[in-house]
């Protein structure tokens, strides 16, 4: 049987990382085998395409942005996802195409058609059983981020931005309501977790 693939979504701020290893652990408990990864990254190939990226000193122009972030999807895709969903594991991820749409779509303007055209030619029509779209108001999210770490290429850029991007993820939950489920990340993390177990439960029913 096939393994259920589950992504989380969100700016940075908005709890991914705390309800990710906690939603693996659930998934575990029930007896799942359980593949936990991220995006870009993923594979070594992704891994390293994730510090050029991120890597602040790295300016490029949105469309070679958009491309090195599809690569490293096509061979994590490759590697780990597909083969992984194949032998009945479940896949839970840190980001995928939303993100795209999200932060090249929305942040930085680049056009929604050719995104579509870019996730249809590289995902072959494999979408996620479940996204988990953590919404959250980017000042609350960047305040909640600030000193976590030195900030990457995308934390360093503006309010405006991280506005649009968050504009962006909630227009792929209008148009895939059946697979994007949005939760309100300003509630406390047992609130929080109560939903993810009612909205999980039925992908083990």
């Amino acid at each position: 049987m096939r393994g259920k693939f589950i992504t989380l979504e969100g700016i940075d701020g908005a709890g991914k990382s705390t309800h990710l290893a906690w939603l693996a652990a659930v998934f575990r408990q029930r007896g799942f085998s359980v593949q936990v990864t991220r995006e870009p990254g993923g594979t070594a190939l992704g891994e390293k395409l994730r510090g050029l990226l991120l890597a602040p000193e790295n300016p490029m122009h949105a469309e070679t942005e958009v491309m090195l972030m599809f690569a490293a999807r096509r061979e994590h895709l490759h590697q780990l996802i597909e083969p992984a969903l194949a032998r009945g594991d479940w896949v839970v991820c840190d980001r995928f195409t939303d993100a795209s749409f999200a932060y090249q779509g929305g942040g930085r303007g680049v056009d929604w058609t050719r995104l579509t055209q870019l996730e249809a030619w590289t995902q072959r029509g494999l979408q996620p059983d479940l996204t988990l779209l953590f919404d959250l108001a980017p000042e609350i999210g960047r305040q909640r981020a600030r000193g976590a770490r030195s900030a990457d290429r995308f934390e360093q850029e503006q309010d405006d931005f991280y506005r649009r991007v968050r504009e962006a993820y909630l227009r792929r939950a209008r148009e895939a309501p059946s697979r994007i489920r949005v939760i309100d990340a300003s509630q406390s993390v047992a609130h929080i977790q109560q939903q993810l177990m009612d909205i999980a439960g039925v992908l083990w029913q």
